[in-house]
């Protein structure tokens, strides 16, 4: 029987921008996520049903802060002390200044900010549609209520994921972050094909991983750079905006039945097919063609080479 602690509801599956390499900006989520925002008043009965759960995960696919009831939400869970973040990730290009109060005064933990550049030419090529300028200053207007209401959240994260064509800025980002109070982190990109790097010694030193891309990673380590996300579906399952159950924060093609609003998150987490999708991760089953892991790229690379999660590191 699952009963986690933690869960990751996405707040919102649409994007005001267009990265190249990113599935929303591709339509690839459309059939299986779909567009829209999670309602406070679902979310409300989800928490008071569920009270075992104390944290939630806000972001995903989408950019939280295009939900307009996302202050509402985050009023929720603090009313009933229960813990948000946003470690995803959100663009932080379109906020209205209420809601950068809000995340300060109802306490978001941690919020990631993705920004692959620190000029406004660099940054622009991946986050197309954006502006780093914009994103700064409502950084700025963050730390500014976290001055006012004395208030330590949320922790700041300038996330940087690593192209050819934004490398060099590296320290120069690293610099304007410290500058910002935010911590600095490094990802190394998904996609292959869209700038690829340059300087590979550069990146294996800025990585943090030894690695100049995920593939070198793979090859070294015998490893998937994200194969911890299959403990999710024991510690932190997603679910999406309308309370379909996905799993995991990877999966955008397809789902594991049952919706948690109508049908109650404990019978969608411990019914048939989120058994078997635990199952076929520990290797105890074969893969089924109607559970979503049998075509992700990292249950396929972990099958392979019978790398399989122990019951114990998946429970962690």
């Amino acid at each position: 029987m699952i009963v986690p602690s933690s869960l990751a509801i996405e707040a919102s599956s649409f994007c005001q921008l267009r990265c190249p390499s990113c599935p929303t900006t591709t339509g690839h989520t459309k059939a299986a996520i779909g567009g829209g925002f999670l309602k406070p008043e679902d979310f409300r009965a989800l928490l008071d049903a569920n009270p075992a759960v104390r944290e939630v995960e806000l972001s995903n696919y989408g950019e939280m802060f295009l939900n307009p009831a996302l202050p509402e939400i985050l009023a929720v869970a603090f009313s009933r002390g229960v813990a948000t973040t946003a470690v995803n990730g959100a663009n932080l290009n379109s906020v209205r200044p209420h809601v950068l109060e809000a995340i300060v005064r109802y306490r978001l933990r941690v919020l990631t900010c993705s920004i692959d550049g620190a000029t406004e030419e660099t940054y622009r090529q991946y986050r197309r549609r954006g502006s780093l300028s914009r994103v700064i200053r409502n950084i700025r207007e963050i730390n500014r209520w976290k001055a006012r209401l004395n208030s330590p959240h949320p922790s700041l994260v300038w996330q940087f994921v690593i192209f050819g064509h934004n490398e060099h800025e590296i320290p120069l980002a690293r610099r304007l972050a410290r500058e910002l109070s935010m911590s600095f982190r490094t990802k190394l990109s998904w996609d292959p094909g869209f700038s690829p790097i340059r300087d590979e010694d550069l990146v294996r030193r800025e990585s943090g991983v030894g690695a100049a891309t995920r593939a070198e990673y793979k090859a070294k380590t015998g490893a998937d750079l994200m194969e911890g996300t299959c403990h999710q579906l024991w510690g932190r399952p997603q679910i999406n905006w309308d309370g379909k159950l996905l799993g995991c924060c990877r999966n955008f093609w397809g789902d594991f039945g049952g919706n948690v609003f109508t049908d109650g998150l404990s019978a969608c987490l411990n019914g048939e097919k989120m058994r078997y999708a635990r199952d076929m991760l520990l290797g105890h089953q074969p893969p089924r063609a109607d559970i979503p892991c049998t075509t992700c790229e990292i249950y396929q690379h972990n099958r392979i080479r019978e790398r399989w999660l122990s019951a114990g590191d998946a429970a962690s």
